[in-house]
């Protein structure tokens, strides 16, 4: 539901917050006021297109924000399928602005969205009819899903398992198609897997590794400063020179002269004790540097051998994978499709079995689909044309029409279609081929009104729907849309006192000039105000006590008073 809007810097709008309620919201004024505009902002705020004359004049950007309070988790569950957070509350804020160079910014909950991002989703958030884009009931691919709607719960069953039976024969179907297609093509593929599978056999790869090689060949990559370094660490710890003796040497003389100290200062026992440990570990590291040094060998061939098997490695890892890890995952992925070809004639009349089985589940399947969606439009086709007689089109004729397409799809096998006939002696046509803007008007109102259960979107705008309607017809016009205001939040742009009158919340729309600047007001009327807008909308050249009178019990008639 729409909770509010906010407009700052449209066309004569300088700023203005309208606060929408449940039911029926009327939006009433003099011609020119602006109330077409009120519906434009919020169209653009949804991702429409906007002329120049759009921004107001002299300022460098426009805002739109409409707040929304949503009810379906399967909108919250797309808006977090696109990356936006959803709410605590459930509370949906779109906000679009239009700078002077042309440039909008779309937001969702704070979060930057494309314009064909925005007018997607917002697409389950509004349907508007009347001047503007967002007329649902006139595109036939939704006519179905409105029409399983009504199908009954027993429908939702018979569709899961024609659904599974759906995609297990799309699976069956790709696969055939892998294993039927092109036999030169199929030998090829072979070839090529047969190439890289024994390409990554002969690699012979092995998990880690390439660490142990890298570290081998570092070592071996500096061998000759490794040789020289280890055997002059090993001639200072241990061996010495004519010159120098060697730390053991030393730390050996040291030990001897703070063994004879303890003979005259017992005090120095521990130091001696602890040299003397010292002394031991130090004579045999040094042992070890030694004979690590003299094991040390310059191989230049097996610093070769350690980088031809890296390059194998490198190589492996450029062609099939980033790590060796998704070279050997590479490995299992085409051996089991070798496998899968090399079994092909089998795997083929297993296929073709299974896929007997799923078109007898399909066939069966879709024809119960069918039956349940014809039983119902002609129930809703019924009801259709009743509410159609309700608003004064006493010949009209509605049907839905369900008819067999060519091959099955994710809805089954049928194609449905409404279809209208306004006028006696008409044939019957789509939707979208109705002429009159009174009748179009009028079936839109009576679809609404019977699909009202069956439409997710929560809130409906009529844009001067009174298009070619007057007198008795509009009265029967208000009172329906009086019935979707009892389940949906309507909101409506209307000049006939009629509509007006049905009201659950009047906004008037009015023009006022303010520091000689011409601005659009929007006001909330309490129910005195309403009641003079409608006699206002009674054409009389001035409100009088009769036409107010007249108007009060129109009021009254809403009201149930």
């Amino acid at each position: 539901m729409l909770e509010n809007l906010h407009i700052k810097n449209v066309a004569l709008i300088e700023e203005c917050q309208v606060s929408f309620g449940n039911g029926l919201n009327i939006l009433t004024g003099e011609t020119g006021a602006g109330k077409s505009m009120i519906i434009d902002s919020l169209q653009f705020a949804l991702g429409g297109r906007m002329g120049k004359d759009f921004l107001r004049k002299d300022q460098k950007m426009a805002l739109v924000e409409a707040l929304f309070s949503v009810k379906d988790s399967g909108f919250l569950n797309r808006l977090e399928e696109n990356g936006i957070e959803p709410e605590e509350d459930k509370t949906v804020l779109v906000t679009r602005t239009l700078n002077d160079a042309g440039k909008s910014v779309c937001r969702i909950n704070g979060s930057i969205v494309t314009v064909s991002m925005l007018r997607e989703l917002a697409g389950d958030l509004i349907d508007i009819y009347g001047q503007h884009e967002h007329q649902s009931l006139l595109n036939p691919s939704k006519h179905i899903r409105l029409l399983d709607r009504f199908c009954g719960g027993g429908f939702e069953k018979v569709m899961e398992m024609y659904k599974k039976s759906f995609e297990k024969m799309k699976e069956i179907d790709k696969q055939l198609a892998e294993l039927m297609g092109d036999e030169a093509q199929r030998e090829q593929r072979l070839d090529i897997l047969n190439f890289q599978k024994e390409e990554i056999e002969n690699a012979t790869l092995v998990a880690e590794e390439e660490d142990e090689l890298v570290e081998r060949k570092k070592r071996l990559s500096n061998m000759e400063r490794l040789i020289r370094l280890s055997v002059e660490s090993a001639s200072l710890l241990y061996d010495g020179t004519d010159d120098t003796p060697s730390a053991c040497d030393s730390l050996s003389i040291a030990v001897a002269k703070i063994r004879e100290c303890t003979a005259l200062d017992s005090a120095l026992e521990d130091f001696y004790n602890e040299l003397e440990d010292v002394y031991a570990r130090l004579e045999d590291i040094a042992r070890e540097v030694k004979r690590y040094a003299q094991n040390l060998e310059d191989d230049p061939a097996e610093l070769e051998r350690v980088e031809e098997r890296l390059q194998t490695i490198y190589k492996m890892k450029r062609k099939y994978g980033g790590s060796v890890e998704a070279v050997l995952h590479f490995y299992e992925k085409i051996s089991n499709e070798i496998e899968f070809f090399s079994n092909s004639q089998e795997k083929v009349l297993q296929l073709m079995a299974a896929k007997e089985t799923e078109k007898h589940i399909l066939d069966t399947t879709a024809q119960q689909l069918s039956d349940l969606r014809k039983d119902a439009a002609e129930r809703v086709a019924k009801q259709i044309e009743a509410s159609l007689k309700d608003m004064e089109m006493k010949n009209a004729r509605f049907y839905i029409q369900v008819t067999p397409r060519d091959e099955w799809n994710a809805m089954g096998k049928d194609k449905v279609e409404f279809l209208i006939s306004p006028n006696k002696g008409e044939d019957l046509k789509p939707l979208a081929k109705i002429a009159s803007g009174g009748e179009m008007s009028r079936v839109m109102l009576a679809l609404k009104a019977v699909l009202v259960d069956a439409d997710e979107i929560e809130t409906f705008i009529f844009d001067e729907i009174d298009t070619g309607v007057s007198g008795k017809t509009a009265a029967k016009v208000g009172k329906k849309m009086s019935l979707i205001g009892e389940k949906r939040q309507v909101l409506c742009i209307t000049h006939l006192p009629q509509i007006a009158a049905m009201a659950d919340k009047h906004f008037l729309i009015e023009k006022e000039t303010k520091n000689d600047q011409t601005i659009t007001m929007v006001k909330s009327l309490e129910e005195d105000a309403s009641v003079a807008e409608v006699a206002r909308l009674m054409g009389s050249a001035e409100v009088t006590n009769a036409t107010l009178m007249a108007a009060k019990e129109l009021r009254e008639g809403k009201l149930g008073l």
